[in-house]
């Protein structure tokens, strides 16, 4: 099966962040983590079988959609 999502980029901004990959189906489930140190880069992609990513601290994150910082306060 050839998958053809597109990627995003996460580069931590902090020590410590926390890349969670959560489960596609019937229930949500974590099915992967990293964790990244400042200045270190994540490419990741949604697949049959991850359908969200879920970010703990302070990281940019880079896709075709634009960038967008987590862990700021507005």
């Amino acid at each position: 099966m050839e998958i053809q999502a597109d990627f995003i980029i996460i580069k931590a901004l902090e020590d410590g962040v926390t890349i969670i990959g959560l489960t596609r189906g019937k229930e949500t489930k974590f099915n992967h983590t990293e964790k990244l140190d400042k200045g270190e880069v994540y490419v990741a992609q949604f697949t049959e079988h991850t359908s969200a990513i879920k970010l703990r601290g302070k990281a940019e994150i880079i896709s075709r959609h634009g960038t967008v910082i987590s862990g700021e306060s507005s």
